[in-house]
Order: structure tokens, then C-alpha cells, then sequence
């Protein structure tokens, strides 16, 4: 497990946090080690060295260094730059430059190298496909991009840990969202970027672009908000709606604890839950555990336990968590009613649980602490005390993270054309995702597999689609091939 960097407060340096130092220096034994040197004191971690050019007097190498945060990085750099004898010639980012121009772009998939190239895929032939299309409209689906598009909507009201920074600031993580999706499902996602907050506008506006869609991602839009406008939309479109914020993270949290408690060795149906956080993660996950059969669970926010007749701090949401949790009415802080639980499952803010929480709870409790960057608990302040923790960090062992869910499960939607995404769909795909780690690798530090696993989606997508066959949420469809036309 991860520790924290003896040298300073913090966590350990990560890739996301990294620059590049063009570093000239003289050509003489020794200069290296000590920028290596100067670089480990100050607590970055050496990613990649490489030399740039070299002559009899000099040599320039580009070194890349992983820090804590931006004020880390600095830091790191003026001391290299202390150093007698080396010059920083420049500093990059790494992270900018991965973003500098955007993250994706649209590609052609079918030749256009002269007049009839473009007669056959723009006018006059593809007036014929119009029509086709217009006389059987179920045709999009195989004379266009429909059947393998997915809209990734969001207001930036809720983004990452970062909260309300808007529609614009918003897309870099929805670029990055339609390149998961391309990369581990082979589905071509596209980011869309409203400029406004209002409910009834939002929907409009999704059902107005829907035709050009075979499905919607909802993204990064605050609670409550984001539960009535994916409730008004799976009703009011024939596309499935999924809100990635809380049935991602449910599907990829029942996995990881489908794993956990064959280590701990609990029946699932007992377990007894406290959910920091009832917002639309919290929500989403009380509801597929209670799919799962699970029945004791309490939830906790800034005003301590939900609970049946609590007024403060509640909305409809809350309320309807009061109405179908906590069975014994408990009553108090975080601190009161974790004692005995099972599992904690944080999707809340850093450090709101302590190690005196953790001593309370049951015997091999598991800790799943999922706020980003800084969870409910620091790993190595928990570790002693848990059988098995996860965080949603990839810097310590059994990260959830929603990529495990997303692309597999729209996947197996598309290839069904299902027309919703519904509990059984999400707990197949939960169980396929927990299959991807044998019995005989399973450990308290390897109960998810890596987001990196390819087989992972490809399990899912299947998993998914006979899902929504089996209840009733797709049926056959026969390809409309041309020639049927």
C-alpha cells in the first residue's frame, strides 16, 4: 500500500501532477546523480529521463518528475535549478500537453478520393439513404452512426471534485470521458456542453438532439437536480439515459464489495452499511445493494444520520432514503452509527472518518473511502485497522473507478439497442466486472481488477446485453442491410 512521502506532508507524488525539465548541464560525471539526487530530496519521483543532445562540454536531457500538487512542482524546479553548473531551458507540463488542441477528433471511415467517392456518401446518393430512412426509420440504426453514438451531457455543475465551474471549464473531462469510451468499447462519444442550470431546458434540449444518438450520458449535473432530469428523460426518449455519477459508481462498488466479502467472509444479505454522502452516488448505491438483497443500511451527510421524521437539511431525495434505510431509526453523527457496520462506503469529502470510526465498526471491516483527490480516510492512517480498503485513487491498490462500468455496459446497450438501463442490467454488470478476478488471485489487495483490463468491457457488453434481453428492456432486431431496402 501507498504511503505518504517521509519527506513532507501529503500524499505521494502521481502522474497528474508531473512536468518536464529541460535540463543543460556540463559534461562531467556526476551531474546527473546529483539533479536525481536534488529531485528525491525534494520529494518528486522520476518518471522518464531522456536525452535531448549532447556535446563534448554539454549535455541537455528532458527530465519528467511526478509531483504532489502545482506549489510541489515549483518547488522541485528551483531547486534543480540551484544546482552550480545546470539551466532549466524549460519547464512543460506534460498533463496541458496532452490536452493542447483537444483530447479527439471525428475520422472518416469511408474513402473519399474522387467525384464518385463523394457522389455515393454526400449528393446525389445520399438522398437515396435519406429516404430509405424515411420510409423505414428503424433504418438509422444501420445507415448511420446512431447505432454506435453517445452523447456525454453535462452543465459542469458537479464537476469531479471541483464542483460548479461551469459548461466550458467542464470539457476536458468530457473529452476525456469519450475517449474511455472509445478506447475500452469501441463507442464513439461526443461531448455536449450546456450553458444552463435549468431543469426543464436541460430536458429540452437532450430530447431535441436525441434522433442523432443511440444513447445518453449524463455527467457531472448536481443533486438533486441530476435524479429528476434523468427521470424525466428515461421516460419522455426511446434511448437509454444513464447517469454515470450514479449508476457507474454503484455497478463498479457492488463489484468491488462482491470480491471483498468472499475475503471476509460475510453474507452479503447481512451486512450492515454506512454510506457517507446522500447525494447521486450515495443514492445510486443503496439502491443496487438493496437489489442485491442488502437491507441494513444507513445513510449519513453533513447533519449526521438520515433518519424517518429528521427535518434539517432534507430535500425529496432524502426523504425517500429516510422512507427505505436505516430500519432501526438510528440517530446521530457519522461517529454514532458506524459502530458494528461492516462496510463504510465514503462518496463524500476528505477526512470525515477517523481511526477511532474505524476501530468501532465490526470485525474485518471494509473501508471503501471514494472521495477524489483526498478520501474520508487516508489508506495508511486505516490500514491497520481494515481487512480491506479501496479508494478511488490509482495510486493505491483496488482503485473503483466508473471506466470499469461505462464503456462495457453502453457496449452491450448498443449492440441490444435497448431502449433503457435498468437494476438487472447494472447488477449483471457488476458481477461481470467481480469475474474478472479469479477466485485464485482475489487478496485484500486485489479485489477490482485494473481499469486498464481490456477483457473487462468485453465481459460487461455481454453480460449487459443478454441482461436487457432477459428483462424485457431489448428484444432481436433484424439488420436493415441496403439491399433489404
Amino acid at each position: 500500500m501507498a504511503r505518504r512521502n517521509g519527506a513532507s506532508e501529503g500524499f505521494v507524488p502521481v502522474a497528474g501532477y508531473s512536468i518536464t525539465l529541460r535540463a543543460q548541464y556540463q559534461n562531467k560525471p556526476g551531474m546527473l546523480g546529483r539533479i536525481a539526487t536534488t529531485i528525491g530530496e525534494a520529494g518528486g519521483d522520476i518518471g522518464a529521463v531522456d536525452l535531448v543532445r549532447t556535446n563534448a562540454s554539454t549535455i541537455v536531457r528532458d527530465v519528467t518528475v511526478s509531483a504532489r500538487n502545482n506549489e510541489h512542482g515549483r518547488l522541485i524546479m528551483d531547486a534543480v535549478r540551484a544546482l552550480k553548473g545546470v539551466t532549466i531551458r524549460r519547464a512543460s507540463d506534460p498533463v496541458f500537453l496532452a490536452h493542447d488542441g483537444g483530447k479527439i477528433e471525428i475520422r472518416n471511415k469511408v474513402a473519399l478520393a474522387g467525384r464518385e467517392d463523394l457522389s455515393r456518401v454526400y449528393t446525389p446518393g445520399v438522398a437515396r439513404v435519406c429516404l430509405a430512412i424515411a420510409d423505414k426509420p428503424e433504418a438509422v440504426y444501420s445507415l448511420t452512426v446512431k447505432k454506435n453514438t453517445v452523447a456525454v451531457v453535462t452543465d459542469g455543475t458537479a464537476v469531479l471534485g471541483l464542483g460548479d465551474i461551469g459548461p466550458k471549464a467542464a470539457m476536458p473531462v468530457m473529452e476525456g470521458k469519450a475517449m474511455l469510451f472509445k478506447e475500452f468499447g469501441g463507442v464513439d462519444a461526443w461531448p455536449i456542453c450546456l450553458d444552463t442550470k435549468d431543469v426543464d431546458e436541460i430536458v429540452r434540449t437532450v430530447k431535441a438532439i436525441a434522433p442523432g444518438f443511440g444513447g445518453i450520458n449524463l455527467e457531472d449535473i448536481s443533486a438533486p437536480r441530476c435524479f429528476e432530469i434523468e427521470e424525466r428523460l428515461k421516460k419522455e426518449l426511446d434511448i437509454p439515459v444513464f447517469h454515470d455519477d450514479q449508476h457507474g459508481t454503484s455497478v463498479v462498488v457492488l463489484a468491488a464489495l462482491l470480491n471483498a466479502v468472499k475475503i471476509v467472509k460475510k453474507d452479503m444479505t447481512n451486512l450492515h452499511i454506512v454510506i457517507c454522502g446522500v447525494g447521486a452516488a450515495g443514492v445510486a448505491c443503496a439502491k443496487i445493494f438493496m437489489s442485491a438483497g442488502i437491507t441494513h443500511i444507513i445513510g449519513c451527510d453533513s447533519k449526521g444520520a438520515i433518519y424517518r421524521g429528521r427535518k434539517e437539511g432534507m430535500n425529496s431525495v432524502k426523504e425517500w432514503f429516510a422512507k427505505n434505510t436505516n430500519p432501526d431509526n438510528l440517530k446521530g453523527s457519522l461517529s454514532d452509527v458506524i459502530a458494528g457496520a461492516d462496510l463504510f462506503l465514503g462518496v463524500s469529502g476528505p477526512n470525515v472518518l477517523s481511526v477511532d470510526d474505524v476501530k468501532s465498526m465490526a470485525k474485518d471491516p471494509i473501508v471503501f473511502a471514494l472521495a477524489n483527490p483526498d478520501p474520508e480516510i487516508r489508506p495508511e492512517d486505516a490500514v491497520e485497522h481494515v481487512r480491506v480498503m479501496a479508494t478511488g485513487r490509482s495510486d493505491y491498490p483496488n482503485q473503483i473507478n466508473n471506466v470499469l462500468c461505462f464503456p462495457g455496459l453502453f457496449r452491450g446497450v448498443l449492440d441490444a439497442r435497448a431502449w433503457d438501463i435498468n437494476e438487472e442490467m447494472k447488477v449483471a454488470a457488476a458481477h461481470a466486472i467481480a469475474s474478472t478476478v479469479a477466485n485464485n488471485e482475489l487478496s485484500e489487495e486485489y479485489i477490482i481488477p485494473s481499469v486498464l483490463n481490456r477483457v473487462v468491457s468485453q465481459k460487461v457488453a455481454k453480460a449487459v446485453a443478454a441482461a436487457a434481453y432477459k428483462s424485457g428492456a431489448a428484444e432481436q432486431h433484424r439488420k436493415v442491410h441496403p439491399v433489404y431496402i
